[in-house]
């Protein structure tokens, strides 16, 4: 994993942390997130590599804060997460659905971000486990593990 930020409040600026606590209850702490336990969007992930494809469709590159997931991680669809279980860091999650852009996109990347952005960004997932994250955790799948994989940072 290479990158994990927490959004304190909804419409402010992420912070870029090298740690966090997920929880069953709360998802990250410190990110605005007031679901209930088990929600379906405690914790949003994107793919290293779709940061890049949309910064070559947007023609700059592309800050991962901007796009507001949580967690950025490389080497692994994370679209093939959904109803998978896995672990980074001593946290175990759900992959629970796909995490759409928002029109946000286009204030943040500028015209065309929004376009930029379907189809790559990234899942949505819950907490099944509560657990300390940090930047350098490698994810592991823990169902179907032989026909996903494993990434590592």
């Amino acid at each position: 994993m290479t990158f994990i930020c927490v959004r304190p409040e909804k419409r402010e600026p992420v912070t870029v942390v090298e740690s966090v606590e997920a929880s069953v209850e709360e998802g990250l702490i410190g990110d605005h997130f007031n679901g209930k336990p088990g929600d379906k969007c405690m914790v949003t992930l994107i793919q290293a590599e779709h940061i890049d494809f949309v910064s070559n469709v947007m023609d700059q590159k592309v800050d991962p804060a901007l796009l507001r997931r949580n967690i950025v991680v490389s080497g692994i669809n994370l679209l093939a997460l959904k109803n998978k279980t896995f672990q980074i860091g001593e946290a175990i999650l759900e992959g629970t659905k796909p995490c759409p852009p928002c029109s946000r996109m286009e204030e943040n990347l500028g015209l065309g971000g929004y376009n930029a952005m379907r189809g790559h960004g990234g899942i949505n997932a819950r907490v099944i486990q509560s657990g300390k994250i940090s930047v350098g955790d490698s994810l592991t799948v823990l169902q179907n593990e032989s026909s996903v994989g494993a990434a590592d940072e």
